[in-house]
């Protein structure tokens, strides 16, 4: 059984999570979304190609895609602590999220970009439209939907590893089910931040691919 103290904390932490996530993802966008047009602008079919620039641009997003969270989260402590001045609770874990997110974030826009036809850049640029116009006034609208799907799924992982920052005391619903479920070995508490981390996800979900499809110029 669950008693009404804990409930009050699940609910307390449902909020914390909620906030992490957010956060996180609004940041991890702010970082990934120029990131990944970045990536796109300078491929070698791209709109200005700098060879040099998109290898080391993506070979940076590769290894910080490649450190699973976990190792991650110890080895910023030194960043977090210099930033929020302490390295446990939901902002010290803010931290982390954006730096495992952003370059998720920024291959995630880089494919939905990448859907974009060529014949639209090409029309753009026949009519003397700069990279810059390109980008903001072509790319990024025709690719919408599929930028909308992306967020989606980033939240939904960012989500994810918000939980796993329970096991260094970073706050949330990981938190409740590591200290109470875990450590404790009661089963409850596990089991309602799993129902509660599902329909979290299943939310987020839902909202991404409905905005996607009434943003989805086939569906108008």
């Amino acid at each position: 059984m669950i008693g009404s103290e804990l409930w009050g904390l699940i609910g307390i932490s449902v909020l914390e999570t909620l906030y992490m996530t957010l956060l996180s993802t609004f940041f991890a966008y702010l970082i990934g979304l120029p990131l990944g047009l970045a990536l796109v602008a300078t491929a070698p079919r791209g709109i200005r190609p700098a060879k040099w620039l998109n290898r080391s641009l993506g070979f940076l997003v590769n290894v910080l895609r490649s450190v699973p969270f976990l190792i991650l989260l110890v080895l910023v402590m030194p960043i977090t602590r210099a930033i929020v001045g302490t390295t446990i609770g939901t902002n010290a874990t803010v931290v982390p999220l954006v730096l495992a997110a952003a370059p998720f974030v920024a291959r995630m826009v880089e494919s939905s970009i990448q859907e974009v036809g060529s014949g639209v850049i090409e029309a753009a640029q026949s009519m003397g439209a700069s990279p810059m116009q390109i980008i903001c006034k072509v790319l990024v609208p025709e690719a919408k939907p599929s930028l909308m799907v992306g967020s989606a799924i980033a939240v939904t992982t960012i989500l994810g590893y918000s939980a796993m920052a329970g096991f260094v005391g970073g706050g949330g619903l990981g938190t409740i089910a590591i200290n109470y479920g875990y450590h404790r070995g009661e089963t409850p508490p596990m089991l309602v931040t799993v129902v509660i981390l599902v329909l979290l996800v299943q939310f987020f979900q839902e909202c991404g691919m409905g905005l996607a499809k009434k943003l989805d110029k086939r569906n108008r």
